[in-house]
């Protein structure tokens, strides 16, 4: 078990970590990508992945030798201890978790034409798009379509909201409206101002959902791609839904609209 001890803040390894996690698209330049806390590093061991390095504050790293994702973490090329005072200076978080992972990040995979898909369209909200994410792992989508000007996907705040969605998606960042065009399955967009209930649409399975900017919505390009435009029925007359919450309604209806087929 190879350990190094960190206690300078000139350190250079600390300091492309501190641009990591406080830069949220510092890996697309490093080619590496921050995982924080026990609960994502966890699910990271789980798929058989192995980190690069394994960072830990020290306090941490004295009181929880022992602890499965600290042993596991042995696995790593590198074991990392950082002085308390200064991991406390790395994190904007006001509580900062204790441990995380340096991953190689992931290469750019190959869009696949034929699976279910979910479009992102200039999300700006990293909640939002972790949500997101979260919902398409739950509900079997597993490609992640990021047009440009969507938030970068692997950035912490993302990884934190997605909860480890992230290793089991497939996620292509930095689309273009060419990708989607590729795709072979039906694209579905939601409109506020028409097109049929999505609780009473038969849709189609496999499918692409197009989920739009927080405040302007699909753009009238990716629109124009949509095989059918459907709404969220809101009785309680809001104007609206968070996006994320559209995501998963619209997500799960598909999911079973999937099962019912299954059992036809």
């Amino acid at each position: 078990m190879n350990v190094i001890e960190i206690s300078s803040r000139e350190n250079s390894f600390l300091k492309d970590l501190r641009r990591l996690l406080q830069d949220g698209s510092a890996y697309r330049k490093q080619g590496r990508v921050w995982i924080e806390g026990d609960h994502l590093c966890r699910a990271y061991l789980q798929r058989g992945l192995d980190p690069d390095v394994a960072v830990y504050a020290e306090s941490y790293w004295l009181a929880s030798a022992h602890q499965p994702e600290v042993v596991q973490a042995a696995r790593a090329g590198k074991i990392m201890v950082v002085k308390d005072v200064l991991w406390r200076e790395l994190s904007p978080l006001d509580s900062p978790a204790p441990m995380g992972f340096v991953v190689q990040a992931p290469a750019r995979p190959s869009l696949d034409p034929k699976v279910g898909t979910v479009v992102l369209d200039r999300l700006q909200d990293a909640g939002n798009a972790g949500a997101i994410l979260r919902s398409a792992a739950a509900f079997g989508f597993r490609q992640i379509v990021a047009l440009k000007g969507t938030v970068a996907l692997w950035s912490p705040k993302v990884m934190r909201a997605g909860m480890g969605a992230h290793f089991g998606l497939s996620l292509i960042e930095g689309a273009s409206l060419d990708d989607v065009r590729a795709l072979q399955v039906p694209l579905l967009a939601t409109s506020s101002h028409g097109g049929e209930a999505v609780h009473n649409a038969p849709l189609p399975v496999p499918c692409a959902w197009a989920m739009g900017h927080e405040g302007q919505g699909v753009s009238p390009e990716l629109e124009a791609l949509a095989a059918r435009k459907l709404r969220i029925a809101q009785p309680g007359g809001e104007e609206s839904l968070n996006v994320a919450v559209a995501a998963g309604i619209c997500l799960h209806a598909s999911a079973v609209a999937a099962m019912q087929g299954s059992l036809a």
